[in-house]
């Protein structure tokens, strides 16, 4: 039976799409969707294995050539020839006999051969990293180690001692996949599938290699540096490119996805590219002006409070953000204000306290004068 899901609307592409956008979308909804980036949610964790199960279609050239013809990665489902739309003896208009109908159709696989062994992409892998804020911004060069398959060194991924103790397989001439017909009441129908002789491998191993048993691959563990660009956020993903498990029968190896997790810095707070700070500032300095040191990304400032700043001034530092990802650009600096008064406990720090109050009279506070005229009316 057809599949009635389609998959090229699930990933949000068209049908013409190259395998390089196909990967993009899939990359974009993936991330989106990831069950890290999305815990209890159920309608995510549904619309990420769709998404697996799109992209496990498409970016194989003979699932998605199945797919695109017959609606179903398998290929052709012989019982959606016999329901009969119409057409001579019930079966939707189609000539000739049933071998002739399914020659036509397995035609189309080889014209008529066995068709070469299918490279599958080895397995994506996803790891961690913990940035500090500051690294996070400027970007860091980070060291860890994974796990992967990697092709064996030894026999260089044919399983064989030395990569050569092994002989083509007789049965399917090296491609690892045969064809077989089955006598049914409705004719001989001929199917394609993996060698069982060779196990869909294309050849017979005569004395396995020893140091992966003749699997021709092996788990390593295996040491990486990464570079991590100036700008990435909490829970952003840095891909790189072939650095997966290894591929299989020639197939391209996976990539590794790195999900960063981005500490908070303890006054600094991150807003996109724009870095924001609260400032408590002395009354004496937002009266008079002053210079005050804050911290920044590239250390410590001297900012510069002018005369009669008053509590929720913002002031700016342009360039002083964060680097925008793969531009040379930056955020800005927004340092927020707060004049803090003191505490008075002492008699003779309240006695000079009211001597000032006498020098400044009411026309001295601009929006208290204004307040207390509004209030005569109200």
């Amino acid at each position: 039976m057809a599949n009635n899901k389609n998959y090229y609307d699930i990933l949000g592409v068209e049908k013409t799409a190259s395998a390089d956008e196909i990967k993009s979308a899939y990359r974009k909804l993936a991330k989106k969707y990831h069950p890290d980036l999305n815990k209890n949610n159920e309608e995510a964790s549904t619309k990420f294995k769709e998404i697996n199960e799109a992209y496990e279609v498409l970016s194989d050239t003979q699932k998605k050539a199945n797919y695109d013809q017959f609606g179903s990665e398998s290929g052709p489902n012989p019982n959606d020839f016999f329901r009969g739309n119409g057409g001579s003896g019930g079966f939707g208009g189609f000539g000739g006999g049933f071998e002739d109908i399914f020659g036509n159709i397995f035609s189309s696989f080889g014209g008529g051969r066995a068709t070469a062994k299918t490279a599958v992409a080895g397995n994506d892998i996803t790891t961690r990293v913990t940035l500090s804020f500051l690294e996070a911004a400027v970007g860091v060069t980070k060291k860890f180690n994974i796990v992967r398959t990697e092709e064996c060194e030894h026999c260089h991924g044919t399983g064989a001692k030395n990569g050569t103790e092994y002989t083509t397989c007789t049965e399917c001439g090296g491609t690892g996949q045969v064809r077989y017909s089955q006598d049914t009441i409705f004719g001989r129908i001929v199917n394609q599938g993996p060698c069982k002789t060779c196990n869909g491998t294309g050849k017979i191993i005569k004395e396995k290699c020893t140091e992966c048993n003749g699997k021709g691959y092996k788990r390593n563990n295996v040491t990486v540096t990464v570079d991590i660009p100036a700008g990435i956020d909490n829970e952003q993903i840095v891909t790189l490119r072939g650095y997966g498990d290894a591929g299989i029968r020639g197939g391209p190896a996976g990539d590794l996805q790195i999900l960063v997790k981005v500490e908070p810095h303890k006054l600094l707070e991150r807003k996109g590219f724009d870095i924001y700070l609260d400032l408590p500032v002395p009354f004496t300095t937002a009266m008079l002006g002053g210079k005050i040191i804050i911290p920044s990304l590239e250390g410590k400032l001297e900012l510069n409070i002018p005369e009669n700043t008053q509590t929720g001034t913002i002031l700016k530092l342009k360039g002083k953000g964060t680097k925008q990802l793969n531009k040379n650009a930056f955020g800005d600096m927004f340092i927020k204000v707060i004049v803090e008064l003191p505490k008075i406990t002492d008699k003779k720090s309240k006695e000079q306290i009211l001597e000032l109050e006498k020098i400044f009279d009411t026309d001295c506070f601009d929006k208290y004068r204004k307040f207390k005229d509004i209030t005569k009316n109200v």
